[in-house]
């Protein structure tokens, strides 16, 4: 449970670093934009389109940005098509690395990542290299105020429903599953009255780094080098950062 409140407050900071970088719109329509080239347009039939959308109205999306993505998949409206990679290397220090990435040229990609990694003292391996480091999980969160039950009343909902655990934070219950369970847990909580603030799938470290202060920063410029490429969607590491850290890197 540490492990998780470690990783929540990394993927807290990210969150609010998109939505400055205002980047999320457009990396949610590729995301959208996948989801229905795979599987179709029907998020009635389609999962992963369905969980892509409620993400993306989640962060306020508009649905005309919604809808010309599934338009653009379903319809090849553009012509463009787009090839998931997934990129794993190290920091500074050893920082397990991996990147999610969503392109339509992934020779001009690869260079961009490889010169992220170069210039701030990381390394690009080889498929394999830290993704053993990470677990995927599926992480859905209520808001505290939905949930009436006590503690132990809700962790036996939880398990009921199929969440393999839960954790309290300032404002959520945030339940975790495994990823062949996240649809059906998701639907028994929704099905028991829940309103779902968030949901997704992610990677969330085994063990993390505590770094010195110069590589933690190296660390902290290679992961917005790397956020700030168009064609990735995701960055995903074991830096341990605490909060006064972080303020000091970002002031």
């Amino acid at each position: 449970m540490a492990g998780h409140s470690k990783w929540k407050n990394i993927q807290r900071r990210k969150n609010a670093q998109d939505a400055k970088r205002g980047k999320v719109f457009m990396k949610l329509a590729k995301d959208i934009y996948v989801a229905a080239k795979e599987g179709g347009g029907d998020p009635e039939t389609n999962p992963s389109l369905r969980l892509m959308i409620e993400k993306a109205k989640s962060a306020n999306m508009p649905n005309e940005n919604i809808d010309r993505a599934v338009r653009k998949a379903t319809g090849n409206l553009d012509g463009v098509s787009y090839e998931e990679i997934i990129y794993e290397g190290y920091g500074a220090g050893g920082t397990a690395i991996m990147v999610e990435i969503l392109t339509d040229n992934k020779n001009r990609t690869a260079a961009d990542v490889r010169h992220a990694f170069s210039k701030n003292d990381g390394n690009l391996g080889e498929t394999g290299c830290v993704s053993f480091m990470f677990d995927r999980k599926g992480i859905i969160s209520i808001n505290r105020e939905e949930v009436t039950l006590s503690e132990d009343d809700f962790m036996l909902e939880v398990i009921e429903c199929g969440g393999e655990e839960y954790e309290v934070n300032e404002d959520t219950f945030d339940i975790y599953t495994e990823p062949d369970m996240f649809k059906e847990v998701k639907d028994q909580l929704v099905s028991k009255g829940y309103s779902i603030s968030t949901s997704e799938m992610t990677m969330i470290p085994q063990t993390f780094a505590s770094l010195g202060a110069e590589d933690t920063k190296k660390v902290l410029n290679l992961i917005d080098t790397l956020e700030d490429l168009d064609d990735v969607q995701e960055v995903f590491h074991n830096l341990e950062v605490d909060e006064e850290e972080y303020e000091e890197y970002v002031n």
